[in-house]
């Protein structure tokens, strides 16, 4: 299997290790992995990979990584990030083309650029495409107001209908988007969904969070954590907002750990509201996660409060429930579900700031309740969202694909080559 993602993060990297986790799974069943990844993480924004060249390449537990290059602006601005992406777009193709035998290309989206690179190569290769739909784009980028173009819209819109039309198979990791994709014509046999999920071996229990406590001045404190991407999408400022409503309350520290181009605004409005109980910790790498999620108390998870985010499963509310710790839930949707389905938080609508400091002060005073919640958030993922099960689904999925190889007719996609060209 050949992927193209662009924000693949391994094991020692901050980010989500999905994809990681996954193709690790196809290669201890005996498969070959590649994956063309950026040179620069997303999460941080530093460099992924140390060296020179176009193309540099790693192996990571047995997956063959090629770092295409990538022009490090992520994080300056939204044109600037369109150049990261489209100079990702066209070396992830150069890279792909290297690696000798594919039997699958695998695509994934956000972004629609590195999906179109996927397309191009299966198209190339003569192969099965596999399309992952992780966010609904340009959906999101619309709701949210980063995409307002008329024209770049409809654009977008053609793009991801050309890629649902033209992609072997699509694969979806929440139960929302399958509809999303039904009522877009695409039919039902051509989806599958296997869900966001978590290793719970990643997260074992017992794991002492002192350090952490220590680095961070935390002890006898109610630590509140949210971990993740500080973007316009993920909505900090209703958390820095619960945090000024309870700047008097010296049992409360909230620590926000990760890294993303809204950071130095986030930064700017603790110092105007003058809040000395919000920490900043910056991007980690998510083996050291479970240390910091064991100094935790209670957990957060925020988004703008738009009709698209009640389809996502965001992954960091999955890791919060493997580190039994109760969540502070404002997002609406089938994540919602989920954490109420395990009794592991505390849901309080999007944007409220007063509700989510009155659940963080709930959770504070009933700190066995809090322990329990957390309790229950664990089984209900090992039961029923371990990425050793999903990985399984997986590793059956693109088996089923691969073997179709040979029998893969792909005169309409080169024909379709021929008339965007044209």
């Amino acid at each position: 299997m050949l992927l193209i993602h662009q924000y693949f993060a391994g094991p020692t990297e901050p980010g989500g290790t999905r994809h990681y986790e996954l193709a690790s799974h196809l290669v201890r069943d005996g498969h070959e992995c590649a994956i063309v990844a950026s040179t620069f993480n997303y999460s941080s924004g530093k460099r992924a990979v140390e060296g020179n060249g176009l193309v540099i390449e790693q192996d990571i537990d047995g997956i063959k990584v090629l770092r295409a290059y990538t022009y490090p602006s992520l994080h300056r601005s939204f044109t600037w990030r369109v150049v990261a992406l489209v100079s990702f777009m066209f070396s992830s193709v150069w890279a792909a083309l290297r690696v000798k035998r594919v039997d699958l290309v695998m695509g994934t989206s956000p972004p629609l650029f590195q999906a179109v690179s996927a397309w191009f190569v299966s198209v190339v290769r003569r192969r099965p495409l596999l399309l992952e739909i992780r966010d609904l784009w340009p959906e999101f980028a619309v709701d949210i107001g980063v995409l307002t173009n008329p024209v770049l819209i409809k654009i977008a819109r053609w793009v991801e209908i050309f890629l649902y039309r033209h992609a072997t198979h699509l694969l979806v990791n929440s139960p929302a988007y399958r509809d999303y994709l039904l009522a877009k014509g695409v039919p039902d046999e051509k989806i599958s969904v296997i869900p966001n999920g978590v290793d719970p071996d990643m997260f074992p229990l017992g794991v002492d969070g002192t350090p952490i406590r220590d680095e961070f001045g935390l002890h006898g404190k109610f630590v509140v954590t949210y971990a993740g991407a500080l973007g316009m999408a993920n909505d900090l400022d209703t958390l820095l907002r619960a945090a000024n409503r309870v700047r008097d309350d010296d049992r409360f520290r909230f620590l926000i750990v990760g890294a993303g181009k809204d950071r130095a605004h986030l930064e700017s409005r603790v110092a105007e509201l003058k809040l000395t109980n919000v920490i900043f910790t910056g991007s980690r790498n998510k083996s050291e996660m479970p240390a910091i999620l064991a100094a935790t108390d209670a957990c957060v998870a925020t988004l703008l409060n738009i009709p698209m985010f009640r389809t996502t499963y965001p992954n960091k509310v999955f890791d919060y429930m493997a580190a039994e710790r109760p969540t502070l839930l404002a997002i609406d949707g089938v994540i919602r579900k989920v954490v109420e389905d395990g009794d592991g938080g505390l849901f309080v609508p999007p944007g409220d700031d007063a509700a989510l400091a009155a659940a963080a002060v709930t959770l504070c005073d009933n700190p066995e309740r809090a322990r329990a919640m957390g309790r229950s958030a664990r089984r209900h993922v090992e039961q029923n969202f371990n990425r050793h099960r999903q990985a399984e689904d997986f590793v059956r999925l693109v088996t089923r694909l691969a073997h179709g190889a040979e029998n893969f007719e792909s005169q309409s996609a080169v024909q379709e080559v021929r008339q965007t060209s044209a």
